[in-house]
């Protein structure tokens, strides 16, 4: 940090940044000249670092959406462990907002904004089917309903997929939504992916109605009907059926200590209850 502001930088402060589970994040403030980053150290011989540099560089920004990356060091030459170095966007995570119509509406809207990408910077992109998905991923009830729509899934078109879209990786400032963060897992893929994973976030959060609010932003303003919802919201509970109940450490530093494992595990069988019932 210090070689990336310069000779007569001094470092003001550090602080821990709350939230996520993969990585270990702080912002470090300079002095000589003024600067914030975000230090992002990985668990040893974990590609993320590296994969966060790279999916960076081609995103550019992302017309003020995503940070940019400015340096890493994967080979530990000076840290402990795999580590990144990317530019600070100004906010926080909020998920308990006053209003969680607008903020689920936001939260649409934003995504369409990613899924909008040109299709130029996909190719720079592995798919998520090669990066992170197979049919042998999925677990519970929904596993052979999602199973049997693969072929589906898979002439799907793609567009900028964030894999990890939800409310904890999206940060606030005065209200506004000013940036997406935590983008390693970065790919070419369906736009439901993004889609269903933060419905099922917005489910265990606030509720199927909310859930619903954000897919109706999101298509007002990606100008496209999701008309498979309900299979992106199978494919976003089989995918998460034997990891929901360890998101407990996620969500308790951002506000919601009510969602433990225990509350997860029942929030999550209700949903896939309520999507087995449907057509």
């Amino acid at each position: 940090m210090r070689r990336l502001a310069g000779a007569s930088a001094a470092i003001l402060r550090v602080a821990r940044l709350d939230g996520g589970q993969h990585a270990s994040t702080w912002r470090v403030d300079t002095e000589h000249p003024s600067r914030s980053v975000v230090v992002r150290e990985f668990p040893p011989e974990d590609p993320g670092a590296a994969r966060e540099q790279a999916v960076l560089r081609v995103l550019g920004g992302l017309g003020g959406l995503a940070p940019e990356p400015l340096g890493c060091d994967v080979d530990g030459r000076w840290s402990e462990h795999p580590t990144s170095l990317i530019s600070w966007i100004d906010g926080a995570p909020d998920l308990s907002p006053g209003d969680p119509e607008a903020w689920a509406r936001e939260l649409g809207r934003t995504l369409a904004r990613v899924h909008a990408a040109p299709g130029e910077l996909l190719a720079g992109l592995p798919s998520v089917f090669d990066a992170r998905v197979s049919p042998a991923d999925l677990n519970g009830p929904l596993a052979g309903r999602v199973r049997s729509c693969w072929p589906q899934l898979l002439a799907s078109p793609t567009v900028l997929t964030h894999t990890d879209y939800w409310s904890g990786n999206v940060v606030w400032h005065e209200g506004l939504l000013t940036g997406v963060v935590d983008w390693p897992g970065a790919a070419r893929g369906p736009r439901g992916y993004d889609v269903g994973w933060c419905r099922l976030d917005l489910v265990l959060l606030h509720g199927e109605r909310i859930a619903n609010r954000f897919t109706a932003a999101y298509e007002k303003a990606a100008g496209e009907s999701c008309r498979d919802v309900a299979l992106w919201d199978r494919w976003a509970a089989a995918r998460s059926h034997d990891v929901v109940g360890s998101w407990g450490p996620n969500y308790a530093p951002l506000g919601r200590p009510d969602l433990d494992e225990p509350a997860l595990l029942r929030l999550h069988a209700l949903w896939t209850e309520r999507l087995l019932q449907r057509p």
